[in-house]
């Protein structure tokens, strides 16, 4: 989780598209979502947030194959708390990994 959240910014996400749909209603909450193929478009409060991705070449490490998925994040008529508020929850819904 991030300290603050810009309008807008990329992330390079470990997890398949398939992955990353099945936690994406999750990560949504109660937002109003719509998909169009590879993007979303999210109501929040009086702004909105498109998100488009697109599959990546897997990272290799040694032997080990992680999957990739670039996503990219914009914000509009939403000040930095309410950007802050909502990918806070978004971030804790996406989180995989360890301790």
């Amino acid at each position: 989780m991030q300290s603050h959240y810009l309008e807008n910014f990329e992330r390079d996400m470990g997890c398949t598209e398939a992955e990353w749909l099945g936690w994406l209603s999750a990560a949504l909450g109660d937002h109003a979502w719509q998909r169009d193929g590879a993007r979303v478009e999210v109501r929040i409060g009086p702004g909105s947030l498109r998100i488009a991705w697109q599959s990546a070449p897997p990272r290799m490490l040694g032997s080990v194959r992680i999957p990739r998925l670039l996503a990219g994040f914009s914000f509009t008529g939403l000040d930095e708390r309410q950007r802050y508020t909502f990918m806070k929850r978004f971030d804790l819904y996406m989180q995989r990994g360890g301790g």
